[in-house]
């Protein structure tokens, strides 16, 4: 069985923890590594090489620090089809969902080349008589990213790129249900031959969690889990003095107007909430017909969701996979039951069913709820997983009343022909990211990731210029030269 180490300061190094996790392919059952349970000695081995390598990577020209994303990302692309494949294995997911987080990953590299603008400061020349002053961007010091099991590819890479573009140096810490995949990929980022210390990996579970909150060497965090999580993160990092950016689950509302595009809105949505098994962030987990769309489309969503096949990620017919672990599904189980004991009715039902050959995998089929009564989990909470909350509304103010008391705030998204309804939705709903005719209302690469109320706590978001902001503190110059003195650069 498969040891997984630890990359510190530019060797593979065992986890000074003596305890170890067995992962496990969620499409299968079957265990295909052990990764290290983790330790603050580990955290503290990597913060004091990163630490150490800050002095001189600050240093190096941004021009020559770009140039080894760009070997970064070829290594990727390069490497694409093997990377996907691990992580299939490891998070259930499609294959074909693991390259498309590969492609996203790429994109925020392409963005972080751009950090000789990114980081420009500003001039103003003449503040007062022979006084110029400027602000200038200066990178913090050794940043930290602390990844999902859903997209560990991705969501690193929302960050990791442009703290180290910026100068700084990095601790990437993936999850323990699916380590395998940053460990391959650091293998790989070898090649680039970065100057030790630069790029650290760091295995392990809360134990690593709370070292990297609490490290005093460690001075930005980057989080993307569920909101509880999310909470308990900036508020250690926060108290012991870090900058911190942590974003927390969802529940994220779909509206469809009578208007709407049948066709188009229905496969849009059968998308958004079965892809990745519903295992998102940005999933559609609740959709709202207003009006008569409720005749118009509940069929028709019923049908998309059955037309899905669940099947092991990596056969070629598959469109949906495993949930990651028993204990999520048994969760899952538990709040579909919880809704229909207490009245929502079950218009398609996605429980105790198997996939042949794999009837060790952890599979819930396309669950579609309807009328989930507020107390219940499946109205509120997030679910992640496969199953849509299908309920009405007479208008659209009542369908944004509803989202509004909601205590999430991710993303939210309409679905009509008409712009005044499209214009009102995106005006009126407390969410960060919005979608007009759009089921996933992801934000390109040099756009920030969203999020309000309790799906972000912190002030810069991930990607783009957010990301270089978070990564780097201003300092503002003012300069007098005396005219016996001679302005030297």
């Amino acid at each position: 069985m498969k040891k997984l180490k630890n990359y510190i300061n530019g060797k593979w190094t065992e986890s000074k923890s003596n305890k170890y996790l067995n992962v496990k392919d969620p499409g299968s059952g079957e265990i295909i590594s052990n990764v290290p349970e983790g330790c603050f000695e580990d955290v503290n081995l990597a913060a004091s090489a990163a630490a150490e390598a800050f002095l001189k990577w600050r240093n190096t020209p941004a021009e020559k620090r770009i140039q080894y994303l760009f070997k970064m990302k070829t290594i990727l692309e390069n490497n694409a089809d093997e990377i996907a494949e691990i992580s299939t294995k490891e998070c259930g997911k499609t294959f074909s969902e693991s390259k498309a987080e590969i492609v996203r990953a790429v994109e925020n590299i392409e963005v972080a080349c751009g950090i000789p603008t990114l980081m420009q400061g500003e001039f103003s020349e003449d503040i007062s008589a022979g006084i110029d002053e400027y602000v200038i961007r200066q990178p913090l010091g050794v940043g930290s990213c602390i990844a999902p099991f859903n997209f560990p590819i991705m969501i690193t890479f929302w960050f990791m790129p442009y703290a180290i573009a910026a100068g700084n140096t990095y601790i990437v810490k993936p999850s323990e249900k699916v380590p395998e995949t940053m460990t391959r990929i650091f293998e790989l980022l070898e090649e680039l031959k970065l100057p030790e210390g630069v790029l650290n990996l760091v295995h392990g579970g809360k134990e690593t969690v709370d070292g990297i909150l609490k490290h005093p060497d460690i001075k930005a965090i980057s989080f993307v889990g569920s909101s509880n999580i999310a909470k308990y993160v900036y508020s250690e990092g926060t108290k012991h003095g870090k900058r911190v950016q942590a974003q927390g689950g969802a529940k994220n509302p779909v509206v469809i107007m009578p208007d709407a595009d049948l066709e188009t809105t229905t496969n849009i949505i059968a998308d958004s909430v079965y892809g990745c098994a519903g295992q998102r962030c940005l999933a559609a987990s609740t959709v709202i017909l207003v009006g008569e769309a409720k005749e118009k489309f509940t069929k028709k969503l019923i049908d998309a969701a059955k037309s899905k096949t669940t099947c092991y990620g990596l056969d070629n017919s598959s469109q949906m996979g495993a949930i990651i672990t028993k204990e999520s599904k048994e969760r899952i189980l538990k709040i579909i039951g919880e809704a229909e004991n207490k009245g929502a009715k079950i218009l398609l039902d996605g429980r105790n069913k198997n996939v042949d050959n794999y009837e060790g995998g952890n599979y819930i089929f396309p669950t579609i709820i309807e009328n989930a009564p507020i107390d219940t989990d499946a109205a509120t909470t997030e679910i992640f997983g496969p199953v849509m909350n299908l309920k009405y509304a007479d208008n659209l103010s009542e369908a944004i009343d509803f989202i509004n008391n909601s205590k999430y705030g991710n993303a939210a998204c309409i679905f009509t022909s008409d712009g005044s309804s499209a214009r009102k939705f995106r005006h009126d709903v407390v969410a960060g990211n919005i979608g007009v005719n759009i089921g996933i209302a992801a934000p390109m690469a040099f756009f920030p990731f969203s999020g309000w109320k309790e799906s972000f706590f912190g002030d810069l978001h991930g990607q783009s210029k957010h990301a270089v902001e978070f990564y780097t503190q201003t300092k503002v110059v003012i300069e007098r030269w005396y005219s016996e003195w001679t302005r030297r650069f």
